[in-house]
C-alpha cells in the first residue's frame, strides 16, 4: 500500500527524488518548500524548483518561514502522514515535527556519513580532494545529520569533476536510494544502521571570504578549490587592467610548466601555482556568460608573463 507522505525540499537537487516518489504512486499529501524569492533582472518572485513541480501535479504547497511555531506544527500534524521525506529543504525540523509522523522523517544527504555532515557536502568533498563520495537516506533526529542510515550508495569523483557535475549525478542516484528506502519502509523491512562514532567531519556553508584563488598553493589544491566551487559561488581571480576585472574559473585541468605563482605561462591560460601549474578550461567574467578559454582569449589580451592575483 502506498505511503502517505509529506515532501520537504527546495532546490533542483530535490527534484529527481520528488518525481520518483510521485511516479511510484505514493500519496504526497503536502509539499513544503522555501517561499518564492525575487530573481532575474525584473526581480520577479520566482518559485523554488520543488514548488514549480508540485504545482504541475496539483499538489498543495506550504512555505512557512519556520516550523517552530505551534501553528506550523499543528498544521504539519493535520496532514496525518505516515512519514516525511526531506531533501535540501532549508529549515530545521524541531522535535515536535520529527515525532509527528509515525514512521519517521527521512533525509537524503549527499555524502558518505558521518563524513561531511552539514550544508555543503558536495563542495567540501571536492575541495578536500576526496576520491569518492555518495548519498545516504537516513532517519532524522535532532542532531545535525546524525541519524541512523537506511540505504547508501557510493560514487567515484573523477579527477576534473566539478561540484555541478557531481551535484547532478548524486541527485539522480539519491532519488533511487530514497525510493528504495521507502519501498522497504512500506514493506516493514527497513533496517537502520547507526552512524559510526569516528570519522565525522563538518561541511560548513561556503563563505565569500574563501572563494578567491590562492595561486601559491600546489596545483592540485588550486584545482580542487576551483572545481569544488564551480559553478557556484565560483572561485575567482583578478585580471590586471584599469580597472582590474574579476574572473570566475569554472573548469580546470593540470597544466605543464612552472613559474612564479599566478603567472600566465603560455597562450592556453596555463597558470603557475606554488607547485606545478593549472590550465583554465572554462571561465566567466562578471556579468558575462561562461566561455571556453580559447574564446576568452580572442576578446581579452592575456599575454604570457601576466600576473594574476
Amino acid at each position: 500500500m502506498p505511503l502517505r507522505l509529506v515532501y520537504m525540499g527546495t532546490p533542483e537537487f530535490a527534484v529527481p527524488t520528488f518525481l520518483e516518489i510521485v511516479g511510484r504512486g505514493h500519496d504526497v499529501v503536502a509539499v513544503y518548500t522555501r517561499a518564492a524569492k525575487p530573481a532575474g533582472r525584473g526581480m520577479a518572485l520566482t518559485p523554488s524548483p520543488i514548488e514549480r513541480e508540485a504545482r504541475r501535479f496539483g499538489l498543495p504547497v506550504l512555505t512557512p518561514k519556520t516550523l517552530r511555531s505551534e501553528e506550523a506544527q499543528a498544521e504539519f500534524c493535520a496532514h496525518e502522514a505516515d512519514a516525511a521525506v526531506v531533501v535540501a529543504y532549508g529549515l530545521i525540523l524541531p522535535k515536535a515535527v520529527l515525532e509527528a509522523v509515525p514512521l519517521g522523517c527521512f533525509n537524503l544527504h549527499a555524502s558518505l556519513l558521518p563524513r561531511w555532515r552539514g550544508a555543503a557536502p558536495i563542495n567540501r568533498a571536492i575541495m578536500a580532494g576526496d576520491k569518492e563520495t555518495g548519498v545516504m537516506a537516513m532517519q532524522m533526529e535532532e542532531g545535525l545529520d546524525t541519524g541512523p542510515v537506511a540505504i547508501g550508495e557510493r560514487m567515484l569523483i573523477a579527477p576534473d569533476m566539478t561540484a555541478g557535475d557531481l551535484h547532478d549525478r548524486l541527485a539522480v542516484l539519491g532519488a533511487d536510494v530514497m525510493v528504495r528506502a521507502l519501498a522497504a519502509l512500506e514493506r516493514g523491512s527497513l533496517t537502520l544502521t547507526p552512524q559510526p562514532g569516528a570519522g565525522a567531519t563538518y561541511a560548513g556553508k561556503i563563505e565569500k571570504t574563501e572563494t578567491r584563488i590562492d595561486w601559491t598553493k600546489p596545483w592540485q589544491a588550486v584545482h580542487d578549490h576551483c572545481r569544488g566551487l564551480s559553478p557556484f559561488p565560483g572561485a575567482w581571480f583578478e585580471l590586471p587592467g584599469n580597472p582590474p576585472g574579476r574572473v570566475k574559473v569554472l573548469r580546470t585541468t593540470r597544466g605543464d610548466g612552472a613559474g612564479a605563482p599566478g603567472t600566465v605561462l603560455d597562450d592556453r591560460l596555463t597558470i603557475a601555482c606554488g607547485d606545478g601549474a593549472l590550465r583554465i578550461i572554462e571561465l566567466q567574467r562578471a556579468g558575462a556568460k561562461p566561455m571556453r578559454g580559447d574564446d576568452f582569449l580572442r576578446g581579452t589580451a592575456v599575454a604570457p608573463g601576466t600576473r594574476l592575483s
